[in-house]
C-alpha cells in the first residue's frame, strides 16, 4: 500500500487527462471563463510591448501562469500540486491548440464579436505562418499531452530526486 500512495494524484487525475485529450481540452464551463480572464488580462500586461507581443500576450499569459505555478509547487515539493499545475498547462495548451487552429477559418465565437480580430489568425499572418495553422495547433496540442504525461508521472521524477538528494547528503 505504500507504493501506492505516492501514485493517488496520479490516479485521481487520470480520468481527467483522458477527458481532456479526447475533448481538445474542453473540460469545465467555469475553468474556461477563467482562463479567458487570464488570456484577456495578458493581453494587458503585455500590451506596453507593441502590437505583436500584445497579440501574443494573451496566449503567453495562459502559459506563464500555470508554469508559475508549477515552479511554486516543485520548489515546496508539493507533489499534488505540481500535478495539478502541470494538468492546468497542459489543458490550456490544448485550448490555445484549437485557438491557433482556428486562424485561417476564424469560426471560433469571439469575446467582443465581430468587432475584434483573431489573435492567432493575426500572429501567424504577420509571420508568414498562417497557412500552417492546423500543424501549429497539433503542436500545441502535442505539448499539452506531453505535459498531461508528466503531470502523471511526477511520482516517478519525485522519487528520483529524492533518492539523489539522500545520495548526495543534502
Amino acid at each position: 500500500m505504500e507504493n501506492l500512495k505516492p501514485w493517488i494524484g496520479s490516479i485521481a487525475l487520470l480520468p481527467i487527462v483522458i477527458w481532456l485529450s479526447i475533448n481538445a481540452g474542453d473540460f469545465i464551463f467555469l475553468l474556461d471563463h477563467f482562463n479567458l480572464l487570464i488570456h484577456e488580462g495578458g493581453h494587458g500586461i503585455f500590451s506596453l510591448f507593441g502590437s505583436f507581443i500584445y497579440t501574443l500576450g494573451g496566449t503567453l499569459m495562459q502559459i506563464i501562469l500555470p508554469l508559475l505555478l508549477v515552479y511554486y509547487f516543485v520548489s515546496h515539493r508539493k507533489n499534488f500540486g505540481t500535478q495539478i499545475s502541470l494538468v492546468w498547462l497542459g489543458q490550456n495548451l490544448m485550448n490555445i491548440s484549437v485557438y491557433a487552429a482556428d486562424a485561417q477559418e476564424r469560426a471560433l465565437p469571439l469575446l467582443g464579436g465581430n468587432k475584434v480580430y483573431h489573435d492567432w489568425h493575426f500572429l501567424l499572418g504577420s509571420t508568414g505562418l498562417l497557412e500552417y495553422d492546423n500543424q501549429i495547433g497539433m503542436g500545441f496540442y502535442l505539448i499539452g499531452i506531453i505535459f498531461f504525461i508528466i503531470a502523471l508521472l511526477i511520482p516517478l521524477f519525485i522519487k528520483e530526486y529524492n533518492e539523489a538528494k539522500i545520495e548526495l547528503n543534502l
